[in-house]
């Protein structure tokens, strides 16, 4: 099933009321409040639905389980612009191995942020701050103008060094006002050496703190790092990913590959976390070190191997996570949670609430089948 065709067959909400988009960052809706002052919405194996406080994590999980989070930094990757004496926005979205980045082109709207806006002509020069300047060369894909790959028109511009000078957070317009970088943080985010990050938060880590990381580890619960470089979402925009950085590395394989051999449950934070470490899982979910490029798209039909429950957040009724969610739990158990999401006015977005699903274990050999193929 495609993306697209979720909302026409009516799965899970037909659309987002205003007043479940979430604003502002959690601890800025009142005093006293901390990043871990979402709800969280779990979706557990069996159909059930509740609904708890994001602290309560810590009771949900049992000793043996391994949250895999990603260690992905985000980028201030908004830079104003001009093309041809129009002002735009360039999202610098996806880092090349061939020094050129994957940027989207945008509209100012006001207030910080844009609004969709086609690409442009083949090697066309954008002008950017600073007296830098960007070719665009190519479509990413074939027949699309969203996404292009553009280089520096000066070898050896540094454009990590730009960012840093002259970027912001990429921001839409559901939210309130513009954040500061660290906002857009998580508490697992280990900076690269290179300079490389995501365009967009890997926002599932978002509500998690240093005391509750804590708490989680005093009860048993091992957290396993990889990294995978988000590129821009688009709200606008629901097409399936396209290829990102990742890495997978070998402390990671041994502790997923350990838990699950031990009946411990392995719950990516984040659809990153799981586009990762299924990238990284043969056909008999074992982990093994890796990284580089993947293009995978997990969808109900391929199934999950190495993953046993996903934390992530609400997701646009026509967004391609859904697909993912719908591998990991079942169709069944996400337009259950999807319901109840709406009728307890959970918020959406980067900056709301969060939302557990658990496998079904009586859909494994449903998964194993998939699996074989």
């Amino acid at each position: 099933m495609s993306a697209g065709r979720l909302r026409e067959e009516g799965l899970y909400i037909p659309d987002i009321p205003p007043e479940l988009l979430a604003r502002v960052p959690a601890e800025q809706r009142g005093p006293g409040l901390g990043r871990d002052a979402v709800r969280l919405l779990v979706s557990g194996g069996g159909g059930e639905v509740s609904l708890r406080a994001f602290r309560e994590l810590p009771e949900l999980l049992r000793a043996g389980d391994v949250l895999v989070v990603n260690t992905s930094t985000t980028l201030a990757a908004a830079v104003d612009a001009r093309l041809g004496g129009e002002a735009l926005v360039v999202h610098f979205s996806t880092r090349g191995d061939d020094g050129r980045w994957a940027v989207e082109l945008r509209a100012p709207a006001g207030g910080g942020t844009t609004r969709p806006r086609a690409g442009g002509p083949s090697e066309a020069v954008v002008e950017l701050p600073g007296g830098r300047a960007l070719v665009l060369e190519e479509p990413l894909a074939a027949g699309a103008d969203r996404l292009w790959w553009a280089r520096p028109v000066r070898e050896g511009d540094d454009v990590p060094a730009l960012l840093r000078a002259y970027g912001r957070p990429i921001r839409y317009g559901y939210t309130e006002r513009d954040q500061p970088l660290s906002a857009y943080q998580t508490v697992f985010a280990v900076p690269a050496a290179d300079g490389s990050g995501s365009a967009e938060m890997p926002s599932a880590g978002r509500p998690f703190t240093a005391e509750l990381v804590a708490r989680l580890v005093s009860r048993g619960v091992q957290f396993a790092p990889l990294t995978l470089h988000t590129g821009v979402a688009s709200q606008e925009a629901h097409e399936p990913p396209y290829p990102e950085r990742y890495e997978v590395p070998a402390s990671t394989a041994r502790l997923v590959n350990a838990a699950r051999a031990g009946g411990g449950r392995v719950i990516a934070v984040g659809t990153t976390a799981v586009r990762a470490l299924e990238s990284a899982a043969d056909a008999r979910g074992v982990v093994r070190p890796a990284g580089g490029w993947t293009d995978l798209v997990v969808t109900p039909e391929r199934g999950v191997r190495a993953v046993d429950g996903l934390l992530t957040g609400l997701h646009e009724p026509e967004a391609s996570h859904l697909l993912m969610l719908e591998a990991v739990a079942g169709r069944a158990a996400v337009r259950l949670g999807y319901t109840e999401a709406r009728a307890r006015l959970c918020l959406w977005h980067e900056f709301g609430d969060v939302h557990l699903l658990l496998k079904d274990d009586n859909r494994d050999g449903l998964n194993c089948a998939s699996n074989a193929r």
